[in-house]
C-alpha cells in the first residue's frame, strides 16, 4: 500500500500537470498570431513523436541545449562523456538542431533529437522514445512538466553551466509557487559563478546541491588558426586585406548606424546581425554595403561596408578582424558572447549592456582583456586601437591568455555527470514509478 504522503504528493503532481497543460493551451491560443507567422520545422517531434532510439548498450545521458550557442559549448563535454556513455543531444530551435547535426551527426553512438514542448503528453512520448538514464539541462531551460515526469520515472535531472540573470530571477521568483518544486527536484545545479549560485539557492536548490563549476564557454572557444574559410569569405565579399577591418558581431537594430558613424575614415566595417529579420534594416543603415547573400564580388571594388547576412560564418569574420565590437551591448538588449574573438586573440570592445554575459565580461575586465565603452566613446576607442597596433595586439594577447587561464569547466561538469550516471537506476525511463 502506498503511504498517504506519497499519495497526496502524486495527487498534487497530477493537479499541477493538468493546470500547466491548461495554461500552455491558453498561452498557445493567445500567441498564435505571432508564432504562426514564423516558419518552424519538426512539429511532430515538438509534440514528442518520432522513432524510438536503439536499445542502449551503455548508460544514456540526455544533454539539452536550446539553440546554437548552447549546442556549441557542449562539444568538449561530449568529447569527455562519449567514450563511456551514450549521449543524446537535444535542441529546441531549428538552427540548434541544424548545428547539432553538423557538429555531431556523424559521431557513432550519439543521437540528435528535438526537445519537446512541455505539454505532459509530449514529454511522456519523448521520454518513452529516448529513455535516458539521466538528463542535463544546459544553462537553465527548466520546464516543470519535463522535470516532474523525469522524477516520476526516477530519471535524475541536473542543470549544467547554469546561469540565472537578475531579470530572469525576478520573473522566476514571481512564478515560485509553480517553479519552486521544479528547482527543488534537481539532483544538482552546476553554475558558472557565486552570483548565479545564490539565485539558484533562493529558488529552492539545496546549498549542498548547488556547485560553482565555472563556465564551459571557455572550453568551447575555438583555438587560434582553427577557422577554415576565412580568406574565402574575404575574397567573396571583396574585403581589402591591406586595409584595417572592424568586425561587429551579433549586432542589433540601432547599432549599425552607431558603428557606421564610429568607424574611423578609411577603415572597413563588417556587421553580422544577430537575427535574419534584422538583415534588411542593417543594409539600409550601412550605405553601399556589400551583402554576403548577393555574391556580387565586382560591386565590392570600392566598398568599405559589408553585411554578413548569412548563418554560421561569424567565426570566419572574426578571424579577419583587426578589432572586434560585440553587438547587442549598446542598446536595451543584454549583450552577446565575446568568447569566440577572445579565443582568437582579437582586441575586443563591448558596450555597457552585458547582463546575459556578465560573468564572462567581468572576468575579462579583471584581466584587462576587453574594453567596455559607452556609445559616445566608441569612435575615440576604435580610432585609438586602429592607430596603435601595439595596444591592439597586447589587448588581444590578454584576451587569449584569459581564455586559456579559465578553461577546465567541461572536465568538472563531466566528473559530476559521470557520478550522476553511476548512481542512476538503469533503464529507469521504461519503468515509471507508481503514483
Amino acid at each position: 500500500m502506498q503511504p498517504a504522503g506519497a499519495a497526496r504528493t502524486g495527487q498534487d503532481s497530477r493537479v499541477m500537470q493538468i493546470a500547466l497543460d491548461a495554461a500552455y493551451a491558453i498561452a498557445a491560443a493567445a500567441t498564435a498570431p505571432w508564432w504562426m507567422r514564423k516558419s518552424r520545422a519538426g512539429w511532430g517531434e515538438r509534440f514528442g513523436r518520432g522513432e524510438s532510439l536503439p536499445q542502449k548498450r551503455s548508460p544514456r545521458i540526455l544533454l539539452h541545449a536550446v539553440s546554437v550557442g548552447e549546442v556549441n559549448l557542449t562539444g568538449p563535454l561530449i568529447d569527455l562523456l562519449a567514450p563511456r556513455f551514450e549521449v543524446v543531444l537535444s535542441a529546441t530551435t531549428d538552427t540548434g538542431i541544424a548545428r547539432a547535426r553538423e557538429l555531431h551527426g556523424a559521431r557513432p553512438g550519439l543521437h540528435v533529437v528535438r526537445y519537446p514542448l512541455d505539454a505532459s503528453w509530449s514529454v511522456r512520448r519523448f521520454l518513452d522514445r529516448v529513455a535516458p538514464d539521466a538528463a542535463a539541462l544546459v544553462e537553465l531551460e527548466l520546464w516543470p512538466n519535463f522535470v516532474a515526469e523525469c522524477s516520476r520515472r526516477r530519471i535524475p535531472v541536473a542543470v549544467i553551466n547554469g546561469r540565472l540573470s537578475e531579470r530572469s530571477f525576478r520573473r522566476y521568483r514571481f512564478a515560485a509557487p509553480v517553479l519552486g518544486r521544479t528547482f527543488r527536484s534537481l539532483e544538482f545545479a552546476a553554475v558558472q559563478d557565486e552570483d548565479y549560485a545564490a539565485r539558484f539557492r533562493a529558488m529552492g536548490v539545496g546549498p549542498e546541491r548547488c556547485i560553482v563549476a565555472g563556465s564551459m564557454k571557455w572550453d568551447s572557444a575555438p583555438a587560434p588558426g582553427a577557422v577554415k574559410g576565412a580568406e574565402d569569405l574575404a575574397r567573396d565579399l571583396g574585403i581589402d586585406r591591406s586595409r584595417p577591418l572592424i568586425v561587429a558581431g551579433s549586432t542589433a537594430p540601432g547599432e549599425h548606424e552607431l558603428l557606421h558613424r564610429a568607424a574611423p575614415p578609411g577603415v572597413q566595417l563588417l556587421c553580422a546581425p544577430r537575427k535574419p529579420e534584422w538583415f534588411d534594416q542593417a543594409a539600409e543603415a550601412l550605405p553601399g554595403c556589400v551583402r554576403r547573400s548577393s555574391g556580387a564580388r565586382s560591386s565590392a571594388a570600392e566598398a568599405s561596408r559589408f553585411l554578413l547576412d548569412s548563418i554560421g560564418e561569424l567565426r570566419k569574420a572574426y578571424t579577419l578582424a583587426d578589432v572586434v565590437v560585440i553587438g547587442r551591448s549598446f542598446g536595451d538588449l543584454f549583450g552577446s558572447d565575446p568568447m569566440e574573438p577572445a579565443a582568437l586573440g582579437k582586441p575586443i570592445v563591448i558596450g555597457p549592456a552585458v547582463d546575459d554575459f556578465r560573468t564572462v565580461v567581468n572576468t575579462m575586465l579583471r584581466d584587462q582583456a576587453i574594453i567596455q565603452a559607452q556609445a559616445e566613446d566608441l569612435p575615440t576607442i576604435l580610432a585609438r586601437l586602429i592607430d596603435d597596433p601595439d595596444e591592439s595586439a597586447a589587448l588581444g594577447r590578454r584576451a587569449l591568455d584569459c581564455v586559456k587561464r579559465h578553461r577546465g569547466a567541461a572536465a568538472r561538469h563531466a566528473a559530476l555527470l559521470t557520478r550522476l550516471l553511476e548512481r542512476a537506476p538503469q533503464n529507469s525511463a521504461r519503468a515509471p514509478k507508481p503514483s
